[in-house]
């Protein structure tokens, strides 16, 4: 049983605060290190919820088997659900699997199918997510829940707002996500609050060989080279 939290007074809040700056740099250093070495990259996202008998999960599993076979490596959250399916996908096929597990109060473990020197633990949720942009050159968005939609619509507001220079970001299962898509564009792009040409920061797919194209179309314009 999870013991009852403790509630801290005013010093005390201030003072770890103080001494927390250390601790999120250190996140910060080990993150950049770590990372730095491992190459081209694409982050998968999805819910941690979804169990192995779902459609979604052998799904996963093959565009994570496909991206590795053209030269990227794989990075997740580093959980169950999705996740594990990704890293499964990615280590079983000998391609470089990446886990950026956090502490969550539902008791997230890392899952088995990380290279043990590709797995960092984090604390801070913005620590993480910086990591996830960073280091990947492509976002695959698979069904998730409000963890999930926070990764995607981080990234498309950094490349939005020419924070980061532009990657594919590319949601899987129509059926799960044109309601979201059909809302951005016929209420955020009707009301003028975002530009039509946004629409096209997203690109929605049902199957890997999709998802393996619009890598390869992007990637056959720049210099970037997989080197796994």
């Amino acid at each position: 049983m999870r013991a009852e939290k403790e509630y801290k007074n005013w010093n005390e809040i201030k003072t770890n605060d103080s001494w927390g700056v250390f601790k999120i740099m250190g996140e910060f250093v080990e993150g950049y290190e770590k990372l730095a070495k491992i190459g081209p990259c694409v982050s998968i996202f999805g819910s941690a919820r979804t169990k192995q008998d779902n459609p979604y999960y052998g799904l996963t599993e093959r565009i994570a088997k496909r991206i590795t076979d053209i030269g990227f490596g794989v990075i997740t959250g580093g959980g169950p659900g999705i996740m594990e399916a990704a890293n499964k996908g990615a280590f079983e096929n000998g391609g470089t699997s990446v886990g950026l597990n956090i502490e969550l109060p539902f008791e997230q473990q890392s899952n088995p199918y990380i290279n043990r020197q590709n797995s960092i633990d984090f604390d801070y949720f913005f620590v993480r997510k910086v990591m996830f942009v960073k280091y990947a050159q492509g976002f695959v968005v698979m069904p998730g829940g409000f963890g999930t939609l926070d990764e995607l619509f981080e990234a498309i507001t950094l490349i939005q707002t020419k924070k980061i220079d532009k990657f594919p970001i590319i949601l899987v299962g129509r059926a799960y996500w044109q309601g979201l898509y059909d809302w951005i564009k016929n209420t955020m792009a009707h009301e003028r609050n975002i530009s039509p040409d946004d629409l096209h920061l997203i690109e929605l797919v049902d199957t890997e060989d999709e998802v393996v194209q619009i890598l390869k179309n992007f990637y056959d314009q720049f210099a970037i080279s997989p080197n796994f």
